[in-house]
């Protein structure tokens, strides 16, 4: 099944939810997410054909493995844009908002690229000794 960002939107939230209460709710997930009950309803069905969740008896989701491992993934990823963003000066709202939308485009190549880039100058070339540009010791 092709997981559309919307999916992932999904997961990612349950993920979260999870890791606040130990538990998830569909009116939990409508509430986070702003969406309206029978979305979530909609989207739980797919997310269940596709293996990416379950509903227990009692009507509470939890991710499979697959499911985990897609939202795990994506949670970093939107951590990692959101800090960096608002390391740069953008606000947090802003960060936020953009962030979503990074973290379902760049590609698991580029993400681990950027993951393990080392900074190269030095972030502080008002106060540092370094000419602007010039490469540092790692």
């Amino acid at each position: 099944m092709k997981l559309y960002a919307s999916g992932e939107d999904y997961l990612k939230t349950i993920y979260t939810l999870f890791k606040e209460n130990g538990t998830v709710r569909s009116l939990d997930v409508a509430e986070r997410m702003g969406v309206s009950k029978p979305s979530v309803s909609h989207a739980v069905k797919l997310l269940r054909e596709g293996g990416f969740l379950v509903m227990n008896d009692d009507y509470t989701l939890r991710l499979t493995d697959l499911g985990r491992e897609v939202a795990e993934k994506l949670y970093e990823r939107h951590q990692y844009f959101t800090e960096r963003l608002t390391d740069a000066g953008v606000d947090a709202d802003t960060a936020e908002a953009e962030a979503c939308k990074m973290e379902h485009t760049i590609s698991d190549s580029s993400f681990q690229k950027l993951k393990g880039q080392v900074q190269k100058t030095c972030p502080y070339t008002d106060t540092c000794e370094l000419i602007p540009g010039k490469e540092r010791d790692p």
